[in-house]
């Protein structure tokens, strides 16, 4: 009984300095970040696990020690005088593509200057990018680690991305982005757990049917004919994300279309199943780095 109290105890003490570096994770943004010889040359901000980098680099080394998010990188100038140098001292070029997928380690050497753009993305915004552009099983997606590669279908909206990092034009940057999804063709598979692709639907159309509720887990439990517990662990295991994060998606993608209408942003947040429109204001604030008005505002003008 000692050694259980002394435990619970432990769990329940304030976490000290040590504890928060053991558990931090840096991601390929701050391993850079930290460089004294990388400089930004624009960035660009996406939402919650989204962002754009325009790095420009030069006699530096790095290592990027299982780094946090997924990076895709192109290489926009130069590049020849960079290498991987835990694989082979391969080295770069103006239109190479790199996949760093989350927690994969990788040493670098620049010798020459040249200038790439990051995309950097958190597994769940991956995820439900993925799952919303191809309406599948997010088990399909196959994100393989690569280096220096030829990748056109990827190159494309990455080359997008870094012209609207450096206009600063978000509305250019969202449509890049849907093209990046668009590139990740899902893979042929065989799953033996998880939701089936008629059961996901079935919960889709009804959260759909259901977004200026209050929904919850056992609802969208009942359209599975499951256990709230076990429709939880299924869905994420088929969405790659918590339902709750799913419904939070979906009322945010449905207040995106209505704000391009004149529906007043109260209605919409009404519409859409948030409690108020502060509360759309925060959710779009982090989902989107934006708030509602200011979306409306930018599709206006891009229209």
């Amino acid at each position: 009984m000692h050694d259980l109290a002394q435990n619970v105890f432990a769990a329940l003490s304030p976490p000290t300095r040590w504890d928060y570096v053991r558990v931090m994770k840096h991601s390929v943004f701050d391993f850079l970040d930290q460089s004294p010889e990388a400089v930004t040359h624009a960035h660009l901000e996406l939402g919650d696990g989204c962002g754009v980098t325009i790095w420009e680099n030069n006699n530096d080394r790095i290592r990027y020690e299982a780094p946090a998010n997924n990076t895709f990188s192109l290489y926009l100038k130069g590049g020849t005088g960079t290498y991987r140098t835990d694989a082979g001292r391969a080295s770069g070029y103006p239109g190479a593509v790199c996949i760093m997928p989350e927690g994969c380690d990788s040493e670098w050497e620049i010798n020459k200057p040249f200038r790439f753009v990051h995309l950097y993305l958190s597994n769940e915004r991956l995820c439900s990018g993925f799952v919303r552009t191809h309406d599948c099983d997010v088990r399909r997606m196959q994100i393989d680690e690569a280096t220096f590669a030829e990748n056109q279908r990827m190159a494309a909206p990455l080359l997008q991305l870094a012209q609207a990092a450096y206009r600063d034009d978000r509305l250019q940057a969202e449509t890049a982005i849907a093209e990046f999804f668009g590139a990740l063709d899902p893979k042929s598979t065989s799953m033996s757990a998880g939701l089936s692709p008629h059961v996901l639907r079935r919960i889709d159309e009804w959260i759909e049917a259901h977004l200026h509720e209050a929904i919850s887990l056992e609802d969208m439990a009942d359209q599975a004919e499951l256990s709230s517990f076990h429709f939880h662990r299924m869905f994420r295991l088929s969405r790659g994300l918590a339902p709750h994060a799913w419904v939070t998606e979906r009322r945010t993608q449905r207040a995106c279309a209505l704000l391009q209408t004149d529906l007043p942003i109260a209605q919409i947040a009404a519409t859409c199943g948030f409690s108020h429109q502060s509360h759309m204001n925060r959710v779009f604030k982090r989902a989107l780095g934006t708030t509602p008005a200011q979306y409306r505002l930018l599709h206006r003008a891009g229209s």
